[in-house]
């Protein structure tokens, strides 16, 4: 026994079956559009430090601010976007707020940077900004620093935990390697 297809009967069915395909198409452009790959990272303490030393060149001396800055801001995720209060919004590892240091959905700010490029798994913009802030306004521009960092004795102990001792930049023919 054949099927035969369904074939519109009336103008009001052909008038809905259009309007379906013109609701359709416009919502897979737009879905095609918005997938946007956005790869995450969720660094574990020790990874992070490592990373930070070894490929960056952070130095260790002050490293434990940094990671217990990082802890308390982003958890340790790339990805973290917090909005503030003030409309603003703070965006990945070191979150880095959107007023001064980055624009959204174009390069600006004082670091000349899109704030969403700070959400992914590249952390090269973030450090370099990050640094950028640092030298600029210290750690007490972050405020998960100023409230749980600032006290040396509630800094994270690398040097046991991480093995820090053993860390050192790693060089490339060029010298270190930033990136």
């Amino acid at each position: 026994m054949r099927l035969k297809a369904r074939h519109p009967k009336t103008k009001r069915d052909l008038l809905n079956m259009k309007t379906s395909i013109l609701w359709i198409v416009p919502v897979l452009i737009l879905l095609q559009l918005g997938i946007e790959e956005v790869e995450s990272k969720k660094y574990q303490r020790c990874e992070l430090t490592r990373v930070l030393v070894e490929n960056y060149n952070f130095d260790k001396t002050f490293i434990s601010n940094w990671i217990c800055l990082v802890e308390h801001e982003s958890y340790l995720d790339t990805t973290k976007v917090t909005k503030k209060g003030n409309e603003s919004k703070n965006y990945g590892l070191f979150q880095i707020n959107n007023r001064d240091y980055c624009t959204e959905g174009r390069k600006g700010g004082q670091c000349n940077m899109k704030c969403e490029d700070f959400s992914n798994d590249d952390i090269s913009d973030d450090i370099a900004c990050a640094r950028m802030i640092q030298e600029r306004e210290g750690f007490k521009y972050w405020k998960g620093w100023d409230r749980f960092c600032r006290n040396p004795q509630n800094l994270p102990n690398l040097r046991v935990a991480c093995n820090l001792r053993s860390l050192s930049p790693l060089r490339s023919a060029r010298g270190f390697i930033t990136g």
